[in-house]
Parts: structure tokens; C-alpha cells; sequence
């Protein structure tokens, strides 16, 4: 028997579709919103809303106690938390289950399982599922740490243990580096996750990111979805996910499908949950190794093209699976149908670092050709306190040649008024020709960065007029939001509001936080660009780079200080 009444612990687009499975199923919703969200599309589809706290997360949407008291209070049998936020809190999990609520998600101790990198590494060696070859040991001495790289060969990736979204990640390409980046990544790892612990794993040179969607039930049934290709990344976010994966083997889809449904047996997993994997194409896709990279214990952002390709409702299966019920399907029973894109729409500047933007929209319009996944409508407005992708637009053709079709017809149609997106970024992609080729690879993005970033012909004028607004808290900082690796850097090339093209000296801080370290003192001369402080802020570090080069006249603060929004910190003349 389906539940009567869940609760959703999140927001958003993910909250909207929870929301429209429900409504089908005849399962009521309690949505909560923070002040921030008070007019979002998702408080008003539910059939009961309820106020859960200030626009901080912390103060809302991550407070789990909140969440389990709103549950019983208004008398929810379950509690479905998304992505992101709580859905992959084992104590969370937990906590439901003590108050008697069900946790829509995998068990606990499945979810601590594949918390921590390095243990989750070791438990899939010997499960017999391949890992990138590097150290995940418990020695964390700088030395061993730096033995173990050279062990492996240069260039390695740092990252931190319990990390994730970039942070905590650091590429080294000698020796030499080593040290330096091992302390941010160290020190990232604790700001962000509470655990300066890190492994150290071997840099696939030409790597693409494929990943294989689970699912496994109460009654000892695992089963795979077959794969997402999610290489088209920048700053280690995705932007663009395919199902399947261009020019991907039988062969290897097969081994890639048994290897992650290993990785779920290995851990009594249940619920919905993606291995991902990461692919050394160095040499072609035809015999590519393949190797695990880690475990969400959640529904992933990009799920719809899995449903468009395999027929399904993956939030149906989990409120299904979650009530005790056996999966829908059986391996036998699925098959690969066409092929689907998604692609991420956000409120973002790609000819400026994708710096995120910030307004409110005036118009949004899109295609009645494609599944849009929207998290915000015409009126709303885009903060700084939530991720600021705007929507997730899925289309689906007979085969791969056919949806690129789609997306392309699907994104010319799409009218964003009032703020700077991604739009014409995305336009480009669609339309590259290496792109319909599928010949991809997480550094597709930067490798061709410079044509991606051209304005499309016919953007509407007004389209971007946000993006000149220096009263936007965001212009002050670059490629900053919750979920994301530190590329934060200070942007004023915009020039003064009274002296158009003259570039301002004064650098003041984004937001509130603490100065990890400052590099400059009275005196120094610097280059645009080079590195001035590092500001800790919602357990991110930014680095501020000089807007211009000159001499410094004056630094107002030092390091361990803690900073207010806008304080002046330094000054450089020229």
C-alpha cells in the first residue's frame, strides 16, 4: 500500500517533480520553504506548505530536526529528501527512523559506506570492481602522502575523503607542487566536510565520466538502468548528460552495468543510487579501462534521461521500494529506447568564468518539444543562497543524431528575460560539430571554450542586461554556489559606475567569512590576476585575484581575521 502523506526535505525543481509523481499517484506532499522561497512554484503545488526557516540553508533546509517535526506534526508517514541538503545523511536517515518515519533513501549504513572516498575505494577493490590506481591509506603525514604521489606518477588529483563537487580537489603536475596543494586541500576538506584527510589517485589524462544507474529493493533485487555520459563539465559540474553514452561498447556497457550492481550487493544497498565511473579514453573507447570513482547513495540531478530512454518513473519506484514493494522490472525487462539529452539552464555568465547571476526573471519561455525541469517561473527571482540553475531542459529523439536535432530546435525557442544565462553557451554546444560527433571528454569544455562563449547571433538584445548591473552581490566574486569547487575569484573589470572602463583598486569582501591567508602587504606591485588573499565562506575557499595591476596602498585586514560583507580589505593604486 503506496503512503498517504510524504513530506519533501528540499526545494526547487526536484521538489516540483516529487511533487507531480505524488499528485499521480494520489500521495499527498508537505513541501517546506525557507523566506527565500516563500513564492517558488514548489510551495504552491504541493497540497500543504510549511515554513521551515531564514533563506540559509543552514538555518532551513538543513536542519534535519526541523524536517522530522514538521513530518509528524502534519502527519506524513515518510520523508523524501531530494538531492543535495539532507539526502545523503546517515544521521538524518537515522533520525527519521527513530521518530517512525520512513526514509526514502538507501539504509544508513549504506550511505556511510560510500561517505568517505578512501573506504569506499577499499571496499570496492574487494568487491572486485576496478578503481583508479593511487593511495587511500590512513598514513596522512605529509611525506607519506608525498611518496605515495610519487609512487603513482605525476600528474595526480588530491582529494579530500569525505568530499565531493570539486572541493577539496587538487590537480598536481610535479613534484614541486605538491606541498602547496596538499594544505588547501587539506584545509578545504575541513572547512567543507569536517575531515582534512585526503587520498591520492592517479590524473587520467583524456577521461570520460559515465555512470551507471541503480536500483535495488527490499527483497534482494539489484538491477541497472544502463548509463549516463556526463562529460561535459566545467569546474568538475556537470552542464550537459546523455543516456546512453555516445559510442560506448556492448561490451564494456555490460561489464560497467555488472561491476556497479556489484558495488550495490557489496554494500546491502536499497533505493535509487549511481556509480559512477570514470573512463580512460587516452586510446579510444573500444577497449577503454574503466574505474570507480564514487558512489551517490541518491537520485541524481540528471535522472530524466535515464527515465526517457528506459520508460520509468524513478521517484514512483522510490516511493514503491521504499513501502516495501519489489522493483517494478526485472533486468530481463529493460532495453535501451532512443537516445535523450538534458542540458542544465542556469543564471550564469560563461564569457566571465560562468559567473553565477542574480535577478529576477522577467520572461521564461521554452518549447512544448522538450520535458522541462523548472525550478523557477516568470516574476521569481534567482538568489545567492541557492544553486542558480534555472532549469533542466530533456529532450528525446530515435537516436542520437535526432535528439541533438531536438535540443538545438528545443533551445533556439527558449526565451530567458532578465538576468544572464547560459543560453547561447548552450546553443553553441548543441550545434558543435565534435559534439554531434561524440567525440567528448571532460576537457571538452575548455578546450573549446573560446567559440562556446561567442554570443548566439540572435540573442535578444535586453537578454543579458542583468549581467552589466554592479549592484549584483555576485559581480564582487567569480564561479561561486553551494555545490561548487573553489574558482571564486574577484571580477571588476566592469569599471567604475561613474568612470566606465576605469577598473576600481578597492577589493572588498563577497561576503562574510574568515581570511585564510593574505598574500600581499603595502608595498608590493602586482599583475592583474595574481593571487591577493584566500577568504573562507560557507566552508568554500575563494580565491581574490588583483582586478588590475598596480601597487598596493593598503591592506585593512590579516589572516585568521573575520570579515564582514563588503568590508574593504585592500587597496591598489596604480
Amino acid at each position: 500500500m503506496m503512503f498517504d502523506k510524504i513530506l519533501i526535505a528540499n526545494r526547487g525543481e526536484i521538489a516540483r517533480r516529487i511533487i507531480r509523481t505524488c499528485k499521480r499517484l494520489g500521495v499527498r506532499t508537505v513541501a517546506v520553504y525557507s523566506e527565500a522561497d516563500r513564492r517558488a512554484p514548489f510551495v504552491r503545488e504541493a497540497d500543504e506548505a510549511v515554513p521551515i526557516g531564514p533563506a540559509a540553508v543552514a538555518e532551513s533546509y538543513l536542519r534535519g530536526d526541523r524536517m522530522i517535526a514538521t513530518a509528524l506534526n502534519h502527519n506524513a508517514q515518510a520523508i523524501h529528501p531530494g538531492y543535495g541538503f539532507l539526502s545523503e545523511n546517515a544521521e538524518f536517515a537515522e533520525a527519521c527512523a527513530a521518530a517512525g518515519l520512513v526514509f526514502i533513501g538507501p539504509t544508513p549504513s549504506a550511505i556511510r559506506a560510500m561517505a568517505l572516498k578512501g573506504a569506499a575505494k577499499a571496499l570496492m577493490s574487494e568487491a572486485a570492481v576496478p578503481v583508479t590506481p593511487g593511495y587511500h591509506g590512513d598514513d596522512q603525514s605529509p611525506d607519506a602522502l608525498r611518496t605515495e604521489a610519487g609512487r603513482i606518477g605525476y600528474p595526480v588529483l588530491i582529494k579530500a575523503v569525505a568530499g565531493g563537487g570539486g572541493k577539496g580537489m587538487r590537480r598536481v603536475d610535479q613534484a614541486a607542487d605538491f606541498a602547496d596543494a596538499l594544505v588547501s586541500a587539506q584545509r578545504e576538506g575541513q572547512n567543507a566536510f569536517g575531515d582534512p584527510k585526503v587520498l591520492i589517485e592517479k590524473y587520467i589524462e583524456v577521461p570520460r565520466h559515465i555512470e551507471i544507474q541503480l536500483f535495488a529493493d527490499t527483497h534482494g533485487n539489484v538491477i541497472h538502468l544502463f548509463e549516463r555520459d556526463c562529460s561535459l563539465q566545467r569546474r568538475h559540474q556537470k552542464v550537459v548528460e546523455e543516456a546512453p553514452a555516445p559510442h560506448l561498447p556492448e561490451t564494456l556497457r555490460r561489464q560497467m552495468g555488472e561491476a556497479a550492481v556489484k558495488a550495490a550487493q557489496a554494500i546491502g544497498y536499497v533505493g535509487a543510487g549511481t556509480v559512477e565511473f570514470i573512463v580512460d579514453v587516452s586510446n579510444g573507447i573500444d577497449s577503454a579501462p574503466f574505474y570507480f570513482m564514487e558512489m551517490n547513495t541518491r537520485l541524481q540531478v540528471e535522472h530524466p534521461v535515464t527515465e526517457e530512454i528506459t520508460g520509468t518513473d524513478l521517484v514512483e519506484w522510490q516511493l514503491r521500494v521504499a513501502d516495501g514493494e519489489p522493483l517494478p522490472k526485472r533486468q530481463k525487462d529493460l532495453a535501451i529506447s532512443g537516445h535523450a539529452i538534458e542540458v542544465r539552464l542556469y543564471a550564469e555568465d560563461p564569457e566571465n568564468d560562468f559567473l553565477p547571476a542574480t535577478g529576477r526573471l522577467e520572461r521564461l519561455e521554452f518549447p512544448k518539444t522538450a520535458r522541462i525541469e523548472s525550478a523557477v517561473e516568470p516574476g521569481n527571482e534567482v538568489s545567492v543562497f541557492y544553486d542558480p540553475m534555472i532549469a533542466k531542459i530533456v529532450v528525446h529523439g530515435p537516436d542520437r543524431a535526432q535528439a541533438i536535432a531536438k535540443m538545438r530546435e528545443a533551445l533556439v525557442h527558449t526565451r530567458v528575460k532578465g538576468l544572464t544565462t547560459n543560453l547561447s553557451f548552450l546553443r553553441r554546444v548543441v550545434s558543435d560539430a565534435d559534439f554531434a560527433a561524440g567525440d567528448i571528454d571532460t576537457g571538452f569544455i575548455g578546450r573549446h571554450l573560446d567559440a562556446l562563449t561567442l554570443p548566439w547571433p540572435d540573442a535578444e538584445p535586453d537578454a543579458g542586461a542583468v549581467s552589466a548591473d554592479p549592484t549584483s552581490p555576485w559581480n564582487d566574486i567569480g564561479g561561486f554556489w553551494l555545490n561548487l569547487p573553489p574558482r571564486a575569484h574577484l571580477h571588476l573589470d566592469r569599471g567604475d559606475a561613474d568612470h566606465p572602463g576605469v577598473v576600481s583598486g578597492d577589493i572588498n569582501a563577497p561576503m562574510p567569512g574568515k581570511l585564510i591567508d593574505v598574500f600581499v602587504k603595502p608595498g608590493d606591485v602586482v599583475e592583474k590576476g595574481q593571487k591577493l588573499l584566500i577568504l573562507g565562506a560557507m566552508k568554500i575557499e575563494h580565491t581574490i585575484k588583483a582586478p588590475k595591476a598596480g601597487t598596493v596602498t593598503a591592506v585593512h585586514a590579516s589572516a585568521l581575521d573575520q570579515v564582514a560583507d563588503k568590508a574593504l580589505l585592500i587597496q591598489i593604486g596604480d
